[in-house]
Formats: C-alpha cells, structure tokens, sequence
C-alpha cells in the first residue's frame, strides 16, 4: 500500500509540474508558473525513487499505470471534463499491467 501512496503522490507532483509548462507554453500564464513547476518535477523524481520496486525501469513501468489514471483523474477534476468509457478501458488496462508487473513473484 505504501508503494501506491508513493505512486500516487509522484503522479500529483508530475502532472502538475507538466501542467505548470502547459500553461505558460499553451494557455499564456506567466512564466513564474515555471519554478514551482520545476520544484514539482523535483519532488516527483525523489517521490519516484522511494519505490519498493528492485529495480529503477520496473518502477517506472508499475508507475505509468497510476499515471494514466492520475492523468484522466486530472482531465475531470481540473480541467471539467469527463473521460470517456475508452479512456476508462485503457486505465483500467493499464492499473491492471501496472499491478502485474509491480506484485508478481519473481525468481531470485
């Protein structure tokens, strides 16, 4: 459980240090909106980094499922608008690959 509270926590950080670039770049804000954009990605990076996972590829795999999911959770609650059944089918697909990859038993 630890390890998607960190998942989630990265994911928050990401989007909003991406969405810090998106709005200066496409929607005009000032470019101040940039340093807590960069202090976001920062944090993102170290939050990534706690991960349980044995290795830093395997991490980044099992995260890219809460990402999307994250992503589309962004797309509702901040920019109002609803994902769709096909954004809903792919999330869920990839939590589900994301799961597979992070909590498999693996060899030794």
């Amino acid at each position: 459980m630890t390890t998607l509270l960190i998942y989630v926590a990265a994911a928050l950080a990401e989007i909003a240090g991406c969405f810090s670039v998106w709005a200066w770049w496409r929607l005009g804000a000032t470019a101040l909106w940039l340093l807590p954009g960069l202090a976001s990605l920062a944090l993102f990076a170290w939050l990534l980094s706690l991960s349980s996972a044995d290795y830093a590829g395997r991490a980044y795999a099992a995260y890219g499922g809460v990402y999307i999911v994250a992503s589309l959770s962004w797309l509702w609650a901040v920019e109002h608008r609803l994902p769709d059944r096909w954004d809903l089918l792919g999330a869920a697909l990839c939590l589900a690959g994301a799961g597979i990859i992070l909590l498999a038993p693996r060899a030794s």
